[in-house]
This record gives structure tokens, sequence and C-alpha cells, in this order.
């Protein structure tokens, strides 16, 4: 009788009837490895307080849940971005030093004080699309040394009715263990938008628990110090997001488009390891003609202007029936301003419509919409009034 009950476990046992059972082990492993790391001296450097900036991997029992939450930790130190590769924005980032990274890195010296000086638990960054957002984002993680969890909404979305409330519930438990601990997510009114009454079943019931577990960061942990756990945010569409999620996150940065001094600084920034023709670049002229381009355009138009001389080697090169292969680096000229305006100095061939279709679906030649929005602000500025 009892080997028959054995033989019918190692049968079932062999036969895996768990469907998942292949991505909880998958996930396991790499919570393991993640794990081992916070363990990794080289990783756990000590704060200013007694008690040490990481958890050791001994006093984390993790349930399934919080291993696949887990997968998407960052180290702060696996950020290659700082606040000094950011270009303007200083008074934000000196106003996030203040009511975040302190707070989060130095918990004693706010222990004593009011519970007004205790970091806020949600921080919405919000602004067009190329600003900024979510590399500010990143360089906080890093500046402030706390895991970065960057959530996405395929994370806590699971076909399982319930488990994307136990998936947001392990989201805060997690953070528990680890912090301090910044969670991220941008795009947030995709995953945090206005409730209404045709919205289904399962996403507002993700919602209110997000919501209650995020009521639960103002209290103090069983320590009786703040929980060092911030919310932050990045959308360009403040307007779509919940009343409630918005009266979460107090501390709202608005991230809007350069001006003329964050634009010069930003030009610096990209183009400090390229190769310049000082005499024959004017970055000033180009901050000024910059004028309504986000960071994320002006690093588009430096990226396709470094590809002129890199074009005219090739040429020459060729020209010269030599290999490309035997092209040096250095060989490669300076950076001008001109190469800013090459594209746009070209008129592009005239397409004949075929099939009554329009010329921009037929056309396959290359374009540069902003080298041609430059050349518009340089006619803008030489035009006499």
């Amino acid at each position: 009788m009892f080997g028959g009950y054995y033989i019918i476990k190692y049968v079932l046992a062999q036969m895996n009837l768990d469907p998942e059972a292949e991505q909880k082990e998958q996930n396991r492993l790499q919570s393991a490895a993640i794990l081992r790391r916070l363990d990794d001296p080289k990783s756990n450097q000590p704060s200013t307080s007694s008690d040490p900036r990481r958890p050791r991997k001994e006093d984390l029992r993790l349930t399934q849940y919080e291993e696949i939450i887990l997968q998407e930790l960052v180290f702060p130190e696996d950020i290659p971005v700082s606040f000094e590769d950011i270009g303007g924005l200083s008074d934000i980032i000196e106003d996030l030093r203040e009511s975040v990274i302190y707070p989060l890195t130095l918990p004693e010296l706010y222990a004593n004080s009011s519970s007004l000086l205790a970091a806020p638990s949600g921080v919405l960054l919000y602004g067009p699309p190329g600003c900024g957002k979510t590399m500010l984002a990143k360089a906080l993680a890093h500046e402030s040394g706390a895991c970065f969890i960057n959530l996405h909404i395929s994370t806590v979305t699971n076909k399982w009715f319930g488990d994307s409330n136990k998936l947001v519930n392990a989201v805060f438990s997690l953070a528990r263990k680890l912090e301090p601990v910044i969670v991220f997510i941008d795009e947030i009114d995709a995953v945090l938008g206005t409730r209404h009454s045709g919205e289904h079943e399962a996403s507002g019931m993700v919602k209110a628990e997000f919501m209650t577990h995020w009521d639960g960061l103002a209290s103090a942990s069983t320590s009786g110090r703040p929980q060092r756990i911030l919310i932050l945010g990045a959308t360009n569409r403040i307007n779509d997001i919940d009343d409630a999620i918005l009266r979460r996150m107090p501390k709202k940065f608005p991230i809007s488009l350069p001006n003329a001094s964050q634009r010069l600084k930003i030009l610096k920034i990209i183009l400090r390891d390229t190769k310049l023709d000082k005499d024959g670049l004017d970055l000033e002229y180009l901050s000024r003609v910059m004028a309504g381009m986000s960071g994320s355009d002006i690093k588009e138009a430096c990226r396709e202007a470094a590809m002129t001389p890199v074009r005219e080697m090739i040429q020459r090169q060729r020209q010269s029936g030599q290999r490309i292969e035997d092209m040096r680096a250095g060989e490669v000229r300076g950076l001008r301003t001109a190469d800013f305006f090459l594209r746009a100095r070209n008129p592009k061939p005239a397409v004949a419509e075929k099939g009554g279709k329009d010329e921009k679906e037929w056309s396959t030649e290359s374009s540069s919409p902003i080298a041609e929005d430059l050349q518009e602000a340089v006619e803008e500025i030489e035009r006499p009034d």
C-alpha cells in the first residue's frame, strides 16, 4: 500500500503538472544570484549609521511573488547616470537632494525631528517627452545609493485571478526588506490612470491594492524609524493619472523644455567626448537656434551631425581607391557648426506619386526633420524685422 503511494507521488512529480514550474525555477535561480550580490562586500557599502546600507542575504526570506519583483531590481552602482550628466535642472536636483536623498540616506538626522521632515512617500516627474524624466530618475537612484526597482506594468499583470494583487503586495513587502528603496514607475498614467465605470474589475482591484499599501508607507517601521521607501513616477500625461494617486505624490516636479543656458549645457555634456573643430563650432549659436527642442532632440541632432565627418572620410577613402577598413579614427576631422545643417541644405529629390499614394509613404529617402527644424530656426533668427 505504502509502496503504491510513493510510486504515484514519484510519477506525479515527474509529470510536472505545474505549467509555470520552469519559470518559477528560473526566478528562484536569478533571485539567488541577486541575493548573493546583496551579500557582496563590494556592493554592501556601509552607510553613516551603525546599520548596513543593504540587508544581509540570510535575513531575507522571499515568497515566490517577491522573487518575481526582485528581477526588476537595479543596483545603484549599475546605473551609469549621475546628476553631472544632466544639463540644467539644477534647482530641481537640489530640491530632490534635500527632500528625497538626505531623508533616505541619513535617517538618523531626521529620526529625532518632526515627521514633516521625512522623505515624501511619492514623487512625480512630469513634462513633455524627451526632456529627461527617466534619466533624472536613474540619476536620483544612483546618487542616493538606494536599491532601484524599475517596475513594469507587465510584471504586476498576471493571467491568474488575484495574482496581480499578490504581486502588488510583493512590491511593498520586498521594498521593506531592501530599504532604502526607490520604486520607479515610468509612464505611470498607463498603470495608475483615472478610474472609470467601464474599467475591468481586475484593474480596479490592482489600483486599490496599490493605494492601500502606499498609504502604509506613512507609518513607522518596527524600529520606530520612518520607512525609507519612495514611489517615483514619470509621465507626460499628468491629467490621465487618478486624483487619488496624485494626492499620494505630494512632490511634483515639472520637467519642461530646456532654455538657452540649459541647451548650452546639454550640448557640452553630449559633445564632451566628441572631436570638435574649436574654430568652426559655435555652441552658443547652436543653443539659440535649437529653441523648442527637448534634450532627446538635441542628442539626436548631435548624433546626426557627428556622422557628417565620418561620411566625408568614407567618401574620400572610396574615391582614392583605399579600403574603408584602413581608416583611422584620428584622421576624421572635428565637428563643425555647418554639420548640423548639412542635411537641411541638401534638397531631397522629388518622388512621383504611384497609384495615388502619398509622397511620404512611397519615399525611401532618409529624412532629417531635426536638421530641417534647425534650418527654419536659423532663417527665423536671420530674418530682418
